[in-house]
């Protein structure tokens, strides 16, 4: 959803625990059709990999494409690590069950920490205007979206959320 298109709201609590738990439906779906009938335990591995591939495509022409977003405010989640994970439980215990609890955890746990190079550098503190707030939502200020509520759009005076308490670990 939303959470995942703008860099400035990847550092919020709802993508960190609204997207892996949508986005793990697919391949968990890819995984089980692919060792079911094929006993084939890269599944989910290569249903992200389409997935991410789409998502590049998509955020390339339509991002950039027609409103000349930048990447780097768009970019998609990285997905890749948690499905490794969810492949690898898979492969070495054979069962669905264990792979659902075990190799899911790993899946919603691994996402945060999987995102961390490509977030980190947005995380940085800039004072702008006598304001202190983070390169992410510097760049939502500027790249103002259009149709976007004016309670989403407002940035954050005076607390620095990502350095806080909040999210960082």
């Amino acid at each position: 959803g939303d959470w995942d298109f703008w860099s400035d709201w990847k550092d919020r609590r709802l993508w960190v625990t609204v997207l892996p738990i949508m986005a793990i439906t697919f391949p968990a779906a890819v995984q089980a059709v692919l060792w079911w009938r094929y006993r084939i335990a890269f599944g989910a591995t290569l249903c992200v990999l389409g997935l991410i591939f789409g998502e590049w495509v998509n955020r390339y022409f339509n991002f950039w494409g027609w409103t000349y977003f930048p990447i780097n405010f768009v970019f998609p989640s990285q997905l890749i690590p948690g499905a490794i994970v969810l492949d690898v439980v898979l492969l070495i215990s054979g069962s669905m069950q264990l792979t659902a609890v075990v190799g899911g955890l790993g899946f919603g746990l691994l996402f945060y920490p999987g995102n961390w190079p490509m977030i980190a550098p947005l995380h940085l503190p800039v004072e702008y205007n006598g304001m202190m707030m983070t390169l992410a939502d510097l760049s939502g200020y500027h790249y103002v979206r259009t149709g976007m509520p004016e309670y989403i759009r407002m940035v954050e005076k005076g607390t620095l959320r990502t350095f806080g308490k909040d999210v960082a670990p």
